[in-house]
């Protein structure tokens, strides 16, 4: 059974694409309904707990700001905020990000664990972003955070690299396009790509999981069926939405 958390405004709340770092609602705002959102993934029982260390995430949000190449994007401050804090609360060893364009939602993710909003030290943080000159671009901005080099970039198709990927993947983010009409629909070949090499608990980010939804009919049905997964909530902080799911 589907599991929705709604934003009372998230249909009418709007960012203009191509220009991501502009404020458009009050801080208190926007840090209340992404913690309402992660009280319902709690109480799912898909995170364990929904504290997060804020000035950490807005150090993120300040270094991307200052050192990214981003021609557009759909990722609203809202969203930033509650797939960082997932991160930030999961702490996955190895995250792998399938369709990372210019390496914005990518680093949302992996911000948890380089740059100055980590909170932990990762494994191995994977994006893969099929058109090269893309993959470049998002490389080049994610190594001015990633002193480290814990990051990896790679130009390849994410079926593939989630099947080939050797040890296990503890969290999955999906925002890839596939050829041939396939659209978002690709999520659902891509998880099942790396279903074995993702260990119970492990969790599935889907972003679209609001405008693009008849694409991912099939991939919704697979994570929302308690024989596939513990948990799934939709979570709807504004019309693009993210699925949350546990397996």
């Amino acid at each position: 059974m589907a599991v929705t958390y709604q934003a009372p405004d998230y249909g009418t709340y709007k960012m203009i694409y191509n220009d991501p770092h502009r404020t458009i609602e009050p801080l208190e705002k926007e840090i209340a309904i992404v913690d309402e959102a992660l009280q319902v993934l709690m109480v799912q029982g898909i995170i364990p707990h929904r504290n997060y260390d804020h000035a950490k995430l807005l150090a993120h949000r300040a270094a991307v700001a200052e050192n990214f190449e981003i021609p557009w994007t759909a990722i609203t401050h809202r969203m930033q905020r509650l797939i960082w804090a997932i991160n930030a609360i999961q702490r996955p060893q190895v995250m792998i990000a399938a369709g990372v364009f210019c390496g914005n939602t990518f680093i949302s993710n992996a911000g948890a664990a380089v740059g100055p909003g980590a909170v932990y030290i990762a494994k191995d943080l994977v994006g893969i972003e099929i058109k090269p000159e893309e993959a470049d671009r998002a490389r080049r901005n994610v190594q001015k955070l990633d002193k480290a080099r814990i990051c990896r970039i790679i130009a390849e198709d994410a079926i593939e690299t989630a099947r080939d990927y050797k040890g296990q993947i503890n969290l999955l983010y999906l925002d890839a396009d596939g050829d041939r009409g396939r659209g978002k629909g690709i999520y659902y070949d891509i998880l099942q790509a790396a279903w074995d090499k993702m260990p119970k608990g492990s969790v599935i980010l889907a972003h679209n999981s609001g405008n693009a939804a008849s694409k991912l009919e099939h991939y919704l049905t697979f994570v929302r069926d308690a024989k596939n997964c513990a948990a799934s909530v939709n979570c709807l902080l504004d019309i693009e939405g993210l699925e949350v799911t546990k397996k």
